[in-house]
């Protein structure tokens, strides 16, 4: 199997040690049991976590009100060191790190509403909390880290020494098999060349969790940044995230001690992988907050803007963005609240949720700034300097755009995130087609896979036409948003029921139907949505002045319209055609198509050549002084 689904599936199996022993309602929803017990009530935090976190986060604030400069980090694309030296005197570091260790020992709960606050206001300032403790030094040693690893690093990490993730080369993005760094043993030590592309944090890190090919398999190594040998050759920039410090880092002859090894050699495609798990938090955690910050500014201009004698958010073409912006930044806290509080109790396998969470919000705080700016006009595509330079609020929406673009590609692309989902939610399907057209198998054992198969769908069909979501009654807890959760249990049974509909009908064939996988898993991502935003607004229904089901309502009807038109693309598309035709376009058929332009693009190699050995380049590290 050669396809990026086969890839996608292979890098999973390694992640995978147990075969789902814990509970997942991401699992469940895609096999069409609908097992709300899972996530209603959400699990409830101590009285006395849920006051030392809001007591965190009455200090971030003040400290970012006080302390940050947005526009300063945006123009200098630069975080001052007094920024990065008070996020350290405050915790910040080590938000999730054990306080046996030096750090708050906070839930992901508030984790997540940190990232939250921090990136509403400054999301670079965000993505350097979060790539330090999300994928950097903590949560791999958290999980796979020796007790000697963890009391060396972790009380570093928590005071504010910032780490680094090292995994992509300039040849390898989404396929680590292709894994380029060399760890050779050397006695007490481990000797790692290569060139590692896209560091986030790793021009200011002081350590480094860098990914190295130890023989035929990859291990993880924690790694001193300053250790001879190790170059930081460049500091990209981007569209966004300006104030990023993401570099180019050469490592040659660089000696790494046995004991700084993760785990076992061989285990770092899992440790990458599990880290991810709950790393891949942070971004919806983000995503709400920008989310939340574009609803403030669309109601306030929609509200002040006149035209026509009315406000423009009185029209009907406005209205409808606001709704769809205001019910949207509700449903990403919920998304992230649920996922969050399902982390934090260690029994769930949040494998699926979080992967949806991350999809889903990337996916949506894009079309959420992509509207703000068109709601905002012309003064949505001016820069928050220029607005200012001519007496007006300095609003930086078309900043947010740029910003949040980078979430539909960090930590797995959108098409590697519908790949991995799809492989872990029908991975029974998935594994039941491989076997029945396996051609290296024997008719004798593809004939024993057709009875288990048959086994297999007469154990779980009669679960895809009965359940509560066909009685009216159902669910009465949830008032007016019973109806939404009926839907929501109705159609996890038909997502199966395509699911199986669409193995018997393309059989092995199915991975290579990408398309039709990938709207399997939107179809999924707007019922987990539906039913985290049903969860929350019933939680919230006491609270005074309060009237979170209307926004909810709001949410569920537009994420039913979605859904409604995925399931009409799941047989209705041209995905067929496109594939023919991509074929033809690659070859040079429609080189036609090109004419009558200029490439205005810098002559150079498509990928830079990352051969090993010593660096040319001047070290362009800068510790945080």
């Amino acid at each position: 199997m050669t396809t990026d689904y086969a890839k996608a599936r292979a890098v999973a199996e390694q992640a995978r040690e147990k075969e789902w022993t814990r509970p997942s309602f991401g699992r469940q929803l895609f096999l069409g049991d609908f097992r709300l017990d899972l996530v209603h009530p959400a699990p409830a935090l101590p009285e006395a976590e849920v006051r030392r976190g809001e007591d965190f986060l009455h200090a971030l604030r003040r400290f970012l009100e006080s302390k940050v400069d947005p526009t300063l980090i945006e123009r200098t694309a630069q975080v001052p060191d007094e920024v990065v030296k008070g996020l350290a005197e405050l915790g910040a570091f080590g938000i999730t790190i054990k306080r046996e260790y030096g750090g708050l020992g906070l839930p992901y709960l508030y984790y997540g509403r940190a990232l939250m606050l921090t990136g509403s206001y400054c999301p670079a300032l965000g993505t350097l909390l979060s790539a330090h403790q999300s994928i950097g030094v903590p949560q791999p040693l958290k999980l796979f880290g020796s007790e000697e690893q963890k009391r060396a690093f972790l009380p570093r990490c928590a005071k504010g020494e910032i780490s680094a993730f090292l995994l992509t080369e300039p040849d390898v993005g989404s396929d680590p098999a292709r894994l380029a760094t060399t760890a050779v043993r050397d006695g007490d030590d481990y000797v790692i060349d290569g060139v590692k592309l896209w560091t986030t944090n790793g021009v200011v890190a002081d350590l480094l969790v860098v990914m190295a090919r130890t023989g035929s398999k990859i291990s993880a190594f924690v790694v001193e940044a300053d250790s001879p040998g190790i170059t930081v050759e460049r500091r990209n920039s981007f569209m966004g995230l300006r104030g990023i410090e993401n570099g180019v880092t050469r490592f040659h002859r660089v000696r790494v001690p046995a004991a700084n090894l993760i785990g076992r050699e061989g285990q770092g495609l899992k440790i990458a992988l599990t880290t991810l798990n709950t790393g891949r938090l942070s971004l919806p955690a983000a995503c709400a907050g920008n989310a939340k910050w574009a609803l403030k500014i669309a109601r306030e201009w929609a509200a002040e803007r006149v035209q026509w004698g009315r406000p423009i958010g009185e029209h009907e073409a406005v209205a409808g963005k606001l709704a769809f912006i205001a019910g949207t930044a509700y449903a990403l806290e919920a998304v992230m609240d649920l996922t969050c509080r399902l982390a934090d109790d260690e029994s769930n396998d949040i494998r699926i949720e979080a992967a949806l969470a991350k999809l889903y919000a990337s996916e949506m705080v894009w079309k959420v700034a992509d509207e703000l700016v068109q709601l905002r006009g012309g003064r949505g595509y001016e820069t928050a300097e220029s607005l200012a330079a001519r007496g007006e609020r300095g609003v930086p929406a078309e900043q947010l755009l740029r910003d949040v673009r980078i979430n539909r590609i960090f930590e797995g692309s959108t098409e590697i995130m519908h790949l991995l989902i799809a492989r872990e939610a029908v991975d029974a399907h998935l594994s039941v087609a491989g076997e029945l057209v396996d051609p290296a198998a024997a008719p004798r054992d593809r004939a024993r896979a057709a009875a288990r198969a048959g086994g297999f769908y007469a154990r779980w069909l009669p679960t895809l036409v009965a359940g509560a979501g066909n009685r009216p009654g159902s669910y009465a807890e949830f008032g007016p948003l019973a109806a939404h959760l009926r839907y929501v249990e109705r159609t996890g049974r038909r997502l199966a029921r395509s699911t199986f509909y669409g193995m018997s009908r393309w059989q092995g064939g199915l991975e290579h139907r990408q398309g039709f996988l990938g709207r399997i898993v939107d179809i999924g991502a707007e019922l987990f949505a539906m039913t985290a935003v049903c969860v929350r607004a019933r939680e919230e229904e006491a609270e005074l002045g309060r009237r979170p089901a209307e926004l909810a309502d709001t949410f569920c009807r537009q994420a039913r319209l979605r859904a409604e038109a995925l399931f009409d693309r799941l047989w209705d598309n041209t995905d067929s055609g496109d594939v023919r035709l991509a074929k033809h376009l690659l070859k040079g058929r429609y080189a036609f198509a090109e004419e009558g332009i200029l490439d205005a693009s810098v002559d150079g190699p498509w990928i830079s050549p990352s051969e090993p050995g010593a660096s040319a380049a001047e070290n362009l590290r800068r510790p945080v002084h």
